[in-house]
């Protein structure tokens, strides 16, 4: 088992934040303040308590806006940077980042969503067998908006089912990731692909866990949402 001080983090922050635009337009999604600190903030905060050294972040919209806050450094963290041209999506954004990565084990966090777990507790678990791709899944009451995930008595993903389809309770996505470098190899380099619609549901039904977490998770995507988000920081208690 690697010690998480080797593991390389990439966090997926370039995305336009369409949704978010109307209350949010003089930056980038990663970027939108809460109690005064930007969101990439928090993401940063939970690397840093599970020991981790390194992160890379796949920019894109706005992208130096991000490094001219950030920097180099944040706290014990160094941070590289993976900038795209064009917009490449979420797979294309990591596979681009490919040279930064230094691990055989890659976490990914998306940069629009939080949930309040320590991050070490998904890290063991994933090394605990000799898994190639795992997500972190919540239970949310009402699935409708993220699409349900379906697992085995083995916690083997089998199924993705789409956002709209079903609006009861069951496991969503909550948007971290542990990969194998070996398997982002495959991805093809300098074009848009996306890991929820192609590269996870490859994996589906073989290679692809889901590591079950009921934390408090929050995304800030739509104007709803993160008008929620100065609450949630302020109330939650981290594990």
């Amino acid at each position: 088992m690697p010690n998480n001080c080797d593991i390389t983090a990439v966090i997926l922050a370039g995305g336009f934040g369409t949704r978010l635009q109307p209350i949010v337009s003089d930056r980038p999604k990663v970027l939108a303040e809460i109690s005064g600190r930007p969101f990439l903030a928090y993401l940063l905060d939970q690397l840093v308590s599970a020991g981790i050294r390194k992160a890379v972040l796949c920019t894109g919209y706005m992208a130096d806006m991000v490094r001219d806050c950030f920097g180099d450094t944040y706290n014990s963290l160094r941070l590289l940077y993976s900038k795209e041209e064009t917009p490449l999506g979420t797979g294309g954004a990591i596979r681009l980042a490919l040279p930064h990565i230094s691990s055989d084990v890659v976490l990914v966090m998306n940069g629009d969503s939080y949930i309040n777990v320590g991050l070490d507790i998904f890290l063991d678990w994933f090394f605990e067998e000799n898994r190639q791709a795992a997500l972190l899944l919540t239970k949310v009451n009402n699935t409708s908006r993220y699409g349900r995930i379906g697992l085995d008595k083995n916690k083997k993903i089998e199924f993705f089912e789409e956002k709209g389809n079903n609006s009861g309770s069951g496991w969503i996505n909550a948007g971290i990731y542990l990969i194998n470098k070996s398997l982002i190899n495959r991805i093809p380099p300098h074009q848009p692909y996306s890991l929820e619609k192609q590269f996870f549901p490859e994996l589906a039904g073989d290679r692809l866990f889901g590591f079950c977490f009921e934390g408090q998770f929050i995304d800030i995507g739509t104007p709803e949402s993160y008008a929620k988000a100065e609450v949630f920081f302020a109330d939650k208690k981290l594990e």
